[in-house]
C-alpha cells in the first residue's frame, strides 16, 4: 500500500512540469518553414484576440476562427508585409476589438479614462457622504425624547 502512494505522488510530481507548460494551439501544418517568420507570426498572434473566446489570444485558442486568423497572419507575413501592416490589415478587417491591447486613440480614450474617472467619482461621493454623517444631528435633536435617548444609550452600551 505504501509503495502505491509513493508511486502516485512521484507520478504527480513528474506530471506537474508538463501541466505548467502553456498550451499553444498552433497546429503543425500552420508552422512556417522560416523560423524568423514563424517567430514574428507567434509574437503577432499573442497580441490578437480570439473573437470566439474573447480574452484569449489566437495563439492560445483552439477555435476555428482563431486558426483562420493565425493562417491569415502567416499569409500576410509570407506576402512580405511588416508587422504593422499585418496588424493594420487584421484591424481593418475585424475592427479594433481584435487587439488584446487597444490603441489609445479615437473613442478608445474614453474607455481608457472611464476606470480612473469612476474611481475618482466614487471617492468624491464617499467623501461627501462621510462628511455629511459627521454633521448629523445628535440623538436628542433627531426627535427622540430624553427617555428614548436614555434607553437607546443603555441598549448600545450592553
Amino acid at each position: 500500500m505504501r509503495g502505491w502512494i509513493q508511486a502516485t505522488v512521484l507520478g504527480l510530481v513528474l506530471a506537474l512540469p508538463v501541466l505548467a507548460v502553456p498550451v499553444q494551439a498552433v497546429q503543425p501544418d500552420e508552422i512556417l518553414a522560416d523560423p524568423a517568420l514563424e517567430e514574428r507570426a507567434r509574437e503577432l498572434s499573442k497580441g490578437l484576440r480570439c473573437l470566439v473566446c474573447r480574452n484569449e489570444s489566437i495563439d492560445e485558442s483552439n477555435a476555428d476562427l482563431a486558426r483562420d486568423l493565425r493562417l491569415l497572419v502567416r499569409e500576410r507575413l509570407v506576402a512580405g508585409d511588416d508587422d504593422d501592416e499585418v496588424i493594420t490589415f487584421v484591424v481593418d478587417r475585424y475592427g479594433e476589438y481584435v487587439l488584446l491591447q487597444p490603441k489609445f486613440t479615437g473613442s478608445n480614450w474614453l474607455l481608457w479614462a472611464a476606470g480612473p474617472f469612476m474611481l475618482l467619482l466614487a471617492a468624491a461621493v464617499a467623501f461627501t457622504y462621510l462628511r455629511g454623517r459627521e454633521k448629523a444631528e445628535p440623538l436628542q435633536e433627531a426627535g427622540l425624547s430624553p427617555e428614548e435617548s436614555a434607553r437607546l444609550k443603555r441598549i448600545l452600551e450592553e
